[in-house]
C-alpha cells in the first residue's frame, strides 16, 4: 500500500499541468495561428493534460479528426493514471478477509488446545490473540482505502483538466476549420 501510494504520488506530482496558463496560451496561440508556439508551450509544460493536447496539435491542419485523436490520447492517459489503483482496491477488499481467516484459524487452535488440556477458561487468551489478525486486517484495509480514495481523486482531477483543455482546444480548432 505504501509503495503504491508513493509511486503514484510521485507520478502525479511530476506530471501536473497548469491548466489555467495552458488554456490562455492555447486560446492566444490558436487565434494567432501560432501552432509551433502552442506545441512549444505544451512540451514545456510536460504534464499529462498537455501531452493529450500535444497529440492533437501535432496533426493540426491535416485531415485527422481532432476529437478522435484527443479521445484516444485521453483514454491512454487515463489508463496510465489508473495504474496500480486496482491493486489498492483488491487490498482494501482482501485484507479484512485475510484477518478474519487468521482469526478463525486462531480460534480453532484455541478451542482445540484448551479442550485437549481440560482448561475451558484458557480459551480467552487464545481468542484475544486470534483477534489481532482481524485488527491487523482492518488496519491495512483502512490505510489502503484512504490511499485509494486520495489517488482516485487525483485521477479525477487529471481527467477533469484533460476535458477542460480539450473542450477549449476543440472549440477553437473546429471554429477555425469552418
Amino acid at each position: 500500500v505504501v509503495a503504491i501510494f508513493f509511486e503514484r504520488y510521485r507520478y502525479y506530482s511530476s506530471h501536473r499541468s497548469n491548466t489555467e496558463r495552458l488554456s490562455a496560451v492555447m486560446t492566444d496561440s490558436l487565434n494567432r495561428g501560432d501552432i509551433e508556439g502552442l506545441k512549444d508551450a505544451l512540451k514545456t509544460d510536460g504534464g499529462i493534460p498537455a501531452g493529450v493536447l500535444l497529440s492533437a496539435v501535432n496533426v493540426y491542419g491535416t485531415k485527422a479528426h481532432q476529437a478522435t485523436i484527443i479521445e484516444g490520447a485521453a483514454a491512454h492517459a487515463a489508463g496510465l493514471l489508473k495504474n496500480y489503483l486496482n491493486y489498492l482496491d483488491v487490498i482494501v477488499t482482501l485484507s479484512p478477509l485475510m484477518g478474519l481467516l487468521g482469526t478463525v484459524i486462531g480460534m480453532i487452535g484455541s478451542f482445540v488446545l484448551s479442550t485437549a488440556e481440560g482448561q475451558p477458561f484458557a480459551i480467552t487468551g487464545g481468542v484475544a490473540e486470534a483477534l489481532v489478525c482481524t485488527a491487523t486486517g482492518l488496519f491495512v484495509a483502512i490505510i489502503a482505502l484512504i490511499a485509494y480514495t486520495y489517488l482516485s481523486q487525483q485521477v479525477s482531477h487529471y481527467i477533469s483538466s484533460i476535458e477542460k483543455l480539450s473542450s477549449v482546444y476543440l472549440a477553437i480548432a473546429e471554429g477555425k476549420e469552418k
